[in-house]
């Protein structure tokens, strides 16, 4: 029997119903058309939601067409989950502007940040055709979430406010709602992430492999065929909707995974029950499939400039940025350069928490990290190392940010020895020895070792100017590489004085953003690992703050979690951003480095600016690259 010969005769019926409600008749893809005349699949007004999320385009941006494989390089296998982030198909989803509006949800009612009630889409199916429902959330919230097995009694942080446990609610197959007695401001964000909170599951799917709703014996025979310990390491590893690696778990993401691996060439195809539609009446995707070829990392620009990549910008660099203008002239791509969304590329990061007693007191000095940083040339570094490109700044929210203040980008970042040699005389620290460094309190050289993790040159040169700067105030810097691993090893330790990474993992905040980063929250905030652990242990780990500032900026962390108006999270914002402009916790040098974009010539929509960063635009995921298209010259 047709599978679909249902399906048919509702698209007969939704056609004209098309027509009539948007002013187009719906356009079938020209890849599924075969199978539609099969009764393989059903026709694409059965496929997608009674009401699709419908793109519209102005600007630079037009409606396309259907075709063409993308070729993407990844450096590893795991790199695939990239296609997640690229794909961005959310329950909300922040645009371009970074505003959140509802994607996979057809609405959203929001009651005092406390309340959300979800409308699905009706008609809205997963890849493999089932319908997607509230059912799906039920699944999530009773057999994944509350079940003692699988999530041993610990719930996502972003769903638990002060201890209290969300009330969840399935009011009907289209509805669910989440409750808490106080706001719950992380709630939206992390739907909307470029690693969302899932709170659904494929039900349909994955209750074939959860113990209640199998017998012992299917269990039995599952963990035998497995070969797995339990039903929950099973079921663990049939349900990565984020790692994209079981092509047999049912998504809502634009691009399907075929490939299961390991494998060194992943392809994805069109989801054809994807939710959104043009204006013109075709389903996207646009493109019909992607090819994802795995190669070392230190071989993507390279290829990349050998035209084997059709959008690339993962493991590319600034300092590859003159080959691949070169290699462009002779192959069929454009390279732009999208900015960055850190609170620096650079930081210095002063490890409050380092075992070293003596230096520990100075760390948590202000007046030593202020003279540490008015004693970095930040503009010789950016004319040396970046040509004169980049913001000299401190490690602060971007120009673009709503809430930027340049006093905050400036404050103590002008080189001044002067100023730097009086901040460390006034700590005492006037000895020196027969080189010119300083002594410490307990007579040995005022030697800071900076922990790195080897993988940049860049970090290199840059510690190199500032060694230079610094032994000018008499400090003596040694640069130290490491692997990551041990790199986060020595600074959780406390083994670490000093290390250098980037900055403000988000820089493009609004006043709903949660300001956590800026407070001891996490163990690789790593000016204070320790004081960061203690909150994020909830007291059972780590250290607790001494520091007043850093005491008042946990206070206000937690009174921008509570509080109700936007005036009033836009003011704690900046009290934030105030304290840490004047007590330099964290050392930014520079920030506004450009990230090269290579785009094939044919491929549309692609924006000519954006920013490129996990945080918040989901690298490529907010410009929707379920819009971009090929020419006829590739399709």
């Amino acid at each position: 029997m047709n599978r679909f010969r249902g399906f048919i005769a509702v698209a007969l019926l939704l056609g004209p119903a098309f027509q009539a409600a948007y002013g187009y008749s719906l356009i079938e893809t020209p890849m599924l058309r075969e199978s539609v005349q099969k009764g393989d699949l059903a026709p694409v007004a059965a496929r997608i939601p009674t009401q699709p999320q419908v793109v519209t385009f102005d600007g630079e941006f037009e409606a396309g067409r259907h075709g063409g494989q993308l070729r993407l390089l990844m450096g590893k296998q795991k790199d695939i989950r990239q296609l997640v982030i690229y794909g961005y198909a959310r329950l909300v989803g922040y645009t371009p502007d970074l505003e959140l509006q509802p994607d996979i949800l057809e609405s959203l009612e929001v009651v005092e940040n406390r309340i959300f009630t979800l409308h699905l889409r009706k008609g809205h199916r997963w890849s493999d055709g089932h319908p997607f429902t509230s059912e799906d959330f039920r699944y999530y919230w009773e057999d994944v979430a509350n079940n003692a097995e699988l999530s041993r009694g610990v719930l996502p942080h972003e769903l638990v406010i002060d201890g209290e446990v969300p009330i969840v609610e399935f009011p009907d197959l289209y509805t669910v709602r989440y409750s808490w007695s106080q706001p719950n401001p992380y709630f939206l964000p992390a739907l909307a992430g470029a690693r969302p909170l899932y709170i659904y599951k494929p039900a349909h799917y994955l209750r074939q492999f959860h113990k209640s709703y199998q017998s012992e014996a299917r269990i039995a025979e599952l963990m035998k065929q497995y070969n797995a310990r339990n039903w929950m390491r099973i079921h663990v590893n049939k349900d990565r909707p984020y790692k994209a690696t079981n092509p047999d778990l049912p998504t809502l993401q634009p691009w399907v995974n075929t490939t299961y691996p390991p494998s060194e060439r992943f392809i994805f195809k069109r989801n054809p029950f994807y939710h959104r539609i043009d204006g013109n009446g075709r389903q996207l995707p646009y493109i019909d499939s992607i090819a994802v070829n795995i190669a070392s990392g230190k071989l993507v620009p390279a290829k990349t400039g050998a035209d084997e990549s059709d959008l690339q910008a993962r493991y590319l660099r600034m300092d590859n940025y003159t080959f691949l203008r070169q290699a462009a002239l002779r192959n069929n791509f454009n390279v732009r350069l999208w900015k960055t969304s850190r609170g620096a590329h650079i930081a210095l990061f002063p490890n409050m928490n380092t075992n070293d007693e003596t230096l520990r007191k100075l760390m948590r000095e202000q007046r030593f990290r202020r003279a540490l940083s008015v004693a970095i040339h930040r503009h010789e570094i950016n004319q040396v190392v970046y040509f004169g490109l980049v913001l000299e700044s401190n490690n602060t929210v971007l120009p673009e940010s709503p809430l930027f203040r340049p006093r905050y980008q400036k404050a103590s970042t002008e080189f001044d020895l002067v100023q730097a040699n009086a901040l460390l005389d006034e700590l005492g620290l006037t000895e020196r020895d027969s080189r010119g460094v300083r002594l410490m309190a307990d007579g040995r050289p005022l030697e800071i070792l900076i922990q790195t993790a080897g993988e940049s040159t860049e970090q290199t040169d840059v510690l190199e100017l500032v060694h230079d700067s610094w032994l000018q105030a008499g400090i003596k810097l040694y640069s130290v590489p490491s692997t990551r691993e041990v790199f986060r090893n020595r600074i959780f330790s406390g083994e670490a004085v000093m290390s250098i990474w980037s900055g403000l993992p988000n820089a493009l905040p609004t006043a709903d953003s949660s300001p956590a980063d800026l407070a001891p929250t996490n163990q690789y905030q790593y000016q204070w690992p320790k004081w960061g652990l203690y909150y994020e242990s909830r007291g059972k780990s780590g250290e607790k703050p001494e520091n007043r500032e850093v005491n008042e900026l946990s206070k206000l962390n937690n009174q921008w979690r509570h509080a109700t108006s936007k005036a009033e999270r836009e003011k704690i914002w900046h009290r934030m951003l105030q304290i840490h402009s004047e007590q330099m916790f964290t050392i930014g040098i520079i920030s506004g480095v450009r990230h090269p974009v290579v785009v094939n010539n044919y491929l549309h929509n692609v924006p000519e600016k954006g920013f490129y960063d996990i945080r918040p635009t989901a690298y490529f995921g907010v410009y929707k690259p379920d819009t971009f298209w090929f020419g006829e010259e590739r399709r």
